[in-house]
């Protein structure tokens, strides 16, 4: 029966439970493999984040590899032994009583009553536990952080389709002259006090709460991005799908876990001491990060805004912003975007830490020894994730669009769709073409038809003019990838 007790090898276990076992953890794994296969189909068909989810099962591969690396040396680490005395300093919880020693006997105290192991095969396996938790938040997070933007941004589709509009081209007529303080654009960010850098922070800090992102800031920076890249007659480019697009890249890096944050999580793994409340501190960093990166953001918008005002105190038409790196925190918009991933994954970290050891340990365990902290915690967790997700990271992918730089990658899967479009546009032309050639040599009575279909085929005509003026649209935006290709590169990472 000792021998029961303290477990059995699989020599001496029953075939059919080793294989019902095995059975049971292949099918899981081989459902969730195909479940992600499907996910990536789907989403490639639907020219969604692909990149970003292979990113993220690379680091779910990490994670995989860790617990396996735990699991392999197991046997060795509760081998080593390490003096009572050194393993009560820096202890989580409260000082174990002689009681909690005398329960918790290891391979180390059964030699040496004057040692223990350094981990315990318990504390492996909570080690293990730990991992699991922090990989499924960093998949919930994920989705979550993506799901939130796109909410946000999906209303923006109709603003870019409105610039097609006559009632658009009436209102930002390029003969018309405005005061510059007088456009909407203006009055929105132009006022007496904006010499004031402290009143410009404090009005930032607070409206991106309120209304983050305006129509009349959407359509203003969409105007400059286009001036500042392109030529005006490309009015008509999809500034949106490029939004989307240029997020996408985004994406993969938020997704990641670079070096510098493993490392990071060791150290916040350490100095977890009881009576230094280290994660109480550490859940206002997030929140802290999140708000000067809003605010910082929204002052870029003012600081165009302002700009456009000194160089001309008169606008033609639609208000017309200035990009420039210089704009950005060291002139590097990429730096702006490190400081949201940064936040994501200490604020997954935090609520993973606080998942893991309210199963592990329960809600009464030394932990949570402050309720008040715990309550703490959670509520600024989920207000920083919906806080960066829904608001902080939309306006980013608006306003990153506002750098020197124009990113080539989200360009060329534009031009690769447009390519697609204009193809089909074209071949409905020539169609159309001959069908109206074979109709005009035919009799009076089939003329007659075709007189009814006249309407019909004036807007189908016009439809195919378009589709050749967006032809030299494609072919100038490809010579303008390469000319930026060529001439500059991209911003470098901080992660």
């Amino acid at each position: 029966m000792a021998a029961y007790a303290s477990g059995y090898s699989l020599e001496h276990t029953p075939t059919w439970a080793i294989a019902l076992v095995s059975f049971i953890l292949i099918s899981i794994s081989i459902i969730l493999e195909h479940l992600i296969h499907l996910i990536i189909k789907w989403l490639r068909k639907h020219r969604k984040i692909v990149e970003a989810i292979e990113r993220l099962k690379s680091e779910l591969m990490i994670l995989g590899f860790m617990s396996l690396l735990l699991t392999v040396t197991q046997d060795a680490i509760i081998e080593i032994c390490i003096p009572m005395k050194t393993a009560d300093t820096m202890l989580p919880c409260r000082k174990r009583t002689t009681n909690d020693t005398a329960t918790n006997l290891d391979s180390c105290s059964a030699k040496n009553a004057s040692k223990v192991a350094l981990v315990s095969k318990h504390g492996i396996h909570q080690l293990h536990m730990f991992v699991f938790v922090l990989a499924v938040m960093q998949i919930v997070y994920s989705f979550l952080t993506v799901s939130l933007a796109r909410a946000k941004m999906r209303h923006w589709k109709a603003w870019d389709e409105e610039t097609q509009t006559i009632e658009y081209e009436i209102a930002n007529d390029p003969n018309r002259f405005r005061y510059s303080r007088q456009t909407t654009f203006g009055r929105r960010h132009i006022s007496t006090r904006t010499a004031s850098p402290v009143y410009v922070w404090i009005k930032c800090f607070f409206r991106q709460f309120f209304h983050s992102v305006e129509k009349v800031d959407y359509l203003t920076l969409r105007h400059g991005f286009i001036s500042a890249h392109f030529s005006a007659r490309n009015s008509n480019f999809d500034f949106q799908n490029y939004i989307e697009q240029s997020l996408e890249e985004d994406f993969r890096i938020i997704v990641s876990i670079s070096p510098v944050m493993w490392f990071t999580v060791v150290i916040f793994l350490l100095v977890d001491v009881h009576g230094w409340h280290v994660y109480l501190w550490l859940s206002y960093v997030p929140l802290m990060l999140v708000l000067v990166v809003g605010a910082k953001l929204e002052v870029i918008v003012d600081e165009m805004a302002l700009q456009m005002k000194d160089i001309n105190n008169v606008t033609k038409g639609t208000p017309l912003v200035c990009p420039s790196d210089k704009l950005f925190w060291f002139g590097h918009p990429g730096f702006v975007l490190t400081l949201i991933h940064y936040t994501l994954f200490v604020n997954a970290f935090e609520l993973a830490f606080f998942i893991w050891v309210s199963t592990q340990f329960g809600i009464n365990s030394c932990y949570h020894e402050h309720r008040s902290f715990t309550i703490i915690r959670v509520v600024i967790a989920v207000a920083v994730q919906v806080l960066c997700s829904y608001v902080t990271l939309p306006l980013y992918a608006l306003v990153a669009q506002m750098g020197s730089q124009v990113k080539s990658k989200a360009l060329a899967k534009i031009l690769k769709q447009w390519h697609v479009e204009v193809r089909e546009r074209r071949r409905k032309q020539e169609k159309l073409v001959k069908s109206f050639s074979f109709r005009h040599r035919n009799k009076s009575s089939e003329w007659g038809q075709g007189n009814k279909s006249a309407p019909e085929f004036s807007s189908t005509l016009g439809e195919s003019n378009r589709s050749y003026d967006e032809g030299e649209i494609v072919e100038e935006l490809e010579h303008s990838v390469k000319t930026k290709a060529s001439s500059s590169s991209d911003p470098p990472s901080f992660v």
